[in-house]
């Protein structure tokens, strides 16, 4: 009786290719993101406190004290509702910024307009004007 008798197999072979292969795609997609998130300039944007009131009517700044700077749909600048040119924008900035120290210049664009062209517009007006720049955007609410 042969009640014990083994046949003798062969160590199976693992093939590590594929797997090697697979494990270095992750990691080169990982590597570039990695890199191309780490390229980004953040701007920092300081939203201000919540209200609980409403100031009073002879609080708020009249409509002249303003300075605001529009972007439209075609990305052309206005200057409180006026066409302007780019560097003829900056010099008017610095000149507003100088003889109000108090005041904060906005930007407000068009809803239309891409994100990245909007904050490389802000990032611009804040090279000229720090922190006092400040991004506005429009209600939708339209009557």
């Amino acid at each position: 009786m042969a009640i014990g008798k083994r046949k003798e197999s062969k160590i199976p072979t693992i093939d590590l290719v594929p797997m090697l292969t697979v494990m270095m795609g992750v990691l080169a997609f990982f590597v570039v993101i990695a890199v191309s998130l780490g390229s980004e300039q953040l701007i920092e944007v300081e939203l201000p406190p919540e209200q609980t009131e409403d100031p009073p009517p002879d609080q708020l700044p009249s409509i002249e004290d303003i300075f605001i700077v529009e972007m439209d749909a075609d990305e052309k600048t206005l200057l409180n509702g006026q066409p302007i040119e780019g560097s003829q924008l900056a010099f008017e900035i610095e000149d507003y910024l100088e003889k109000n120290p108090d005041k904060t210049v906005y930007l407000v664009p068009d809803q239309e307009l891409p994100y990245e062209n909007v904050m490389q517009f802000l990032g611009d007006m804040r090279a000229v004007g720090g922190d006092r720049v400040s991004l506005a955007l429009e209600d939708g609410e339209e009557e």
